[in-house]
Order: structure tokens, then C-alpha cells, then sequence
């Protein structure tokens, strides 16, 4: 009889003690939900904030490789200026990225106003999207023309951007060659070897080794931050495609 008791007494007070931390999980659920309702806005991803976010990264990267003597360490090493011209081309591209997420993101806040405004507003409505609506309206010939019109200004520009992130590869990579190549001319003028020599002969031999390999190594980050970046418009800018059409189709009912 005093184990059926103290089994129950047992599962009564584990009931009691996760009952609060359920309760607890579901109440923050439900108020999480009723700001998400209360400000629809917030399904939007934030895209300008995600990419002020990450160049605060990039900043504090750059500040902590700085007094650590990185850089100088980078661009003294290479004497091609390789180096920081992939820096360069790297911290322009990144401005751009920050200019045209903010415009995709201004872009898909006026999806999100003229769709709530109702059907018969979306024709008048402005951006790309009321472009791409306003050309349905008139029902071209063309019936694919309204939308490549605006995979165009969603995606257009991605792809010179793009090819420019691909640059970045290519100097590494023209960065490698020019290194191992100075390090194939510095060994055939080696006449002869003189063992008092050889400290001045390690040096020279691996200043080429040194520009292959840096080079590269910028190159190849470079190329996977930018490419993060780019990744990350496509995805959004598919979005806004995806959303025009899904409110384009409320035209033609």
C-alpha cells in the first residue's frame, strides 16, 4: 500500500515542478505571437539590419587584426600590391551590398503596403512590384515580358556583382603564379651554393612563396565573404519575386 502512495506523491510533485516551466514556455509563445500579429511588418527578414550587422563584424575584425599587425604584415609581405587591391576591390563590393540591401528591403516594405491597401491599389501602387503588376493589368502579348522586367531589377545587378566576387579568386589565384614564379627565377639564377650564403638565399626564395600563398589566402576569403553577402540578396530578392506573383495572381480574378 506505501508504494502506490509514495509513487503517486512522486509523480504529483515532478507534475508540480514541470508544470510552471511549461506554463511558463507557452506564455512566452503566445506573447511572442500576439507581437508578431500586432506588427506584421516583423515577417519581413531584416535584411538592412543583417548586413549592418555583419560589417560591425567586419569592422571589429579588421580593428583586432590591425593591433595585432596583420595587415601590415599582409601588404608589406607582398610587393605586387595584389594584396590590397583584392582588400579594396573586397570593401567596395561590400558597400555595395550595403546600398542594395537597403533598396531591396525598401522594395519589399512597399509590396507589403500595397498589398494591404487591397487588389484594387495594386496597380497604382509603386517600386518594382507595381510595375510588374501594372504590366499584368495590360495584359501583353508577351506574357513572360512583366516578369522578366522584374527579375531584372531583383536580380540584374547580382550578376555583375558576381562576376566580381569571381575576380577576387582570379587575382588570388594570378597572385599564386606571379609569387611561384618569381620563386622558379630566384632558383635558376642560383649559380652555386655557399653555405655563409644560405641565410640570404632562404629569404629570396621564400619571398615568392610568401606572395603565392598570401594572395591566395586573401583571394579565397574575400570571395567567401562577398559571396555570403551575395547569397543572401538572391535569397531575398527571390522572395520579393515570389511575393509579386502570389499578389499578381489576385488581378486576374
Amino acid at each position: 500500500m506505501t508504494k502506490p502512495i509514495l509513487k503517486n506523491i512522486f509523480l504529483n510533485s515532478e507534475s508540480a515542478i514541470i508544470r510552471p516551466s511549461s506554463y511558463k514556455a507557452v506564455h512566452l509563445k503566445s506573447f511572442f505571437q500576439n507581437l508578431k500579429n500586432q506588427n506584421p511588418h516583423w515577417e519581413v527578414e531584416p535584411l538592412w539590419f543583417e548586413w549592418l550587422v555583419l560589417v560591425g563584424l567586419f569592422v571589429f575584425a579588421t580593428w583586432l587584426l590591425g593591433i595585432q599587425g596583420v595587415w601590415h604584415l599582409l601588404l608589406s609581405s607582398d610587393p605586387t600590391g595584389i594584396t590590397l587591391v583584392i582588400i579594396i576591390v573586397f570593401a567596395v563590393s561590400t558597400l555595395w551590398c550595403g546600398v542594395r540591401a537597403k533598396e531591396l528591403s525598401r522594395q519589399r516594405d512597399l509590396i507589403s503596403t500595397a498589398s494591404a491597401a487591397g487588389v484594387q491599389n495594386l496597380i497604382q501602387a509603386e517600386g518594382w512590384a507595381g510595375e510588374y503588376w501594372n504590366a499584368l493589368a495590360l495584359n501583353p502579348q508577351d506574357s513572360g515580358a512583366p516578369l522578366d522586367l522584374l527579375m531584372e531589377h531583383t536580380h540584374g545587378p547580382h550578376s555583375t556583382a558576381w562576376w566580381v566576387n569571381g575576380v577576387q579568386l582570379k587575382l588570388g589565384l594570378l597572385g599564386k603564379v606571379i609569387g611561384f614564379s618569381v620563386l622558379a627565377m630566384q632558383i635558376g639564377q642560383i649559380q652555386s651554393f655557399d653555405p655563409s650564403q644560405a641565410q640570404d638565399l632562404l629569404r629570396n626564395l621564400t619571398s615568392g612563396l610568401g606572395v603565392a600563398l598570401l594572395t591566395t589566402m586573401v583571394g579565397l576569403v574575400g570571395n567567401i565573404l562577398l559571396g555570403l553577402q551575395l547569397t543572401r540578396m538572391d535569397r531575398f530578392a527571390d522572395d520579393i519575386v515570389a511575393q509579386a506573383q502570389r499578389h499578381g495572381l489576385r488581378l486576374s480574378r
